[in-house]
């Protein structure tokens, strides 16, 4: 499955994205805010990670900018099962591609491909040190649900407490569906 964005191309990873993989990601600052990435993050999970997209019927993608003709890989995206959750929302965005609305953007098309597959409640959470994350949910029309709970960070080696939110896609003013322009391909 694929999508795309006026900006992005999102798509699963594939066994030659390891080594870009590994570069992208591999920013302690990107892994400290994720769940079930390693630091420090060596080339064998970007190719253990990429290998695994093979095998997967989740929603899951890397993120790839278009700009000036060039290509990159830029981040990833996806929903996965955690826990009691059947449909989480993960993602990570590399250090230098902050601050451009990459992580709403491809929010808004990985929305649209869950409503597109049946998906109806979708569970996102956001390590507490940091905010920017809850300020993308929120874009992505997330409500808090006020809860705080502590959740493994394997980056940091510790539980980090996290703020929970949800999103319920059957509602029709659901902020996914404002940009008319990311589509979905299969």
């Amino acid at each position: 499955m694929f999508a795309r964005t006026p900006r992005l191309t999102l798509r699963p990873g594939w066994p030659e994205d390891a080594p870009a993989l590994a570069q992208a990601i591999g920013h302690e600052c990107v892994v400290r805010n994720l769940a079930r990435a390693p630091w420090p993050y060596p080339i064998e999970a970007a190719e253990t990670f990429a290998a695994s997209f093979a095998t997967s019927d989740e929603p899951v993608f890397l993120l790839f900018e278009h700009d000036a003709g060039a290509i990159r890989l830029v981040g990833g995206i996806g929903l996965h099962a955690i826990g009691d959750e059947p449909h989480e929302l993960g993602y990570w965005v590399t250090p230098n591609a902050w601050g451009r609305g990459y992580a709403t953007e491809a929010g808004k098309a990985v929305l649209q491909v869950a409503k597109a597959i049946g998906v109806r409640r979708v569970t996102a959470g956001h390590f507490i040190d940091n905010p920017a994350s809850g300020r993308v949910l929120r874009k992505l029309g997330f409500r808090p649900t006020g809860r705080i709970v502590p959740q493994y960070s394997r980056g940091r080696g510790a539980e980090v407490p996290s703020a929970r939110f949800e999103l319920d896609l059957s509602e029709d003013d659901n902020r996914c569906d404002e940009d008319p322009h990311a589509r979905m391909a299969a």
